[in-house]
């Protein structure tokens, strides 16, 4: 068995949702540079279809770094999908990291559906990766009580 270790780090996604912290494609490129220096072998690089400059800051981190895997975040619906598939043209090594809510607010208010339905949203947004890339993950969003 394998005990490697493997580092996915999403600090150009999800560290940009901090209030007032707005990095430019240059700085996110810096950065991406710096987690690769540090050997992070997945980098969550942005959310493609939220903004034309997240697009382009994933194509360009895409195209800056050598080895790490580049990995574009998607919701479960083929549009997401497919134009992650284009943001990530240029990665060596690509991956899709696919959310959808599976908490019973979402399930219920969001989506008006059921857990089954769910589940099979998931599954389908799943099978659309492989053919672009070789790794895709999901992740199921569940609600945190207040309190």
């Amino acid at each position: 068995m394998d005990n490697r270790l493997f580092i996915f780090d999403t600090t150009l996604r999800d560290g940009e949702q901090v209030p007032g912290c707005q990095l430019n494609t240059v700085e996110k490129i810096q950065v991406a540079k710096a987690l690769e220096a540090l050997g992070v072998d997945v980098i969550e690089a942005g959310f493609p279809i939220s903004s034309p400059g997240d697009f382009n800051s994933v194509i360009e981190i895409s195209k800056a770094v050598t080895w790490p895997t580049i990995c574009a975040l998607t919701r479960a619906v083929q549009k997401d999908i497919d134009v992650a598939v284009d943001a990530l043209k240029f990665a060596k090594h690509k991956r899709i990291h696919t959310g959808i809510g599976t908490s019973d607010s979402h399930i219920k208010y969001k989506f008006n559906s059921n857990r089954e339905e769910i589940i099979e949203r998931a599954v389908a947004a799943v099978k659309l990766c492989p053919p672009f890339c070789r790794r895709c993950g999901i992740l199921c969003r569940r609600r945190r009580p207040y309190g």
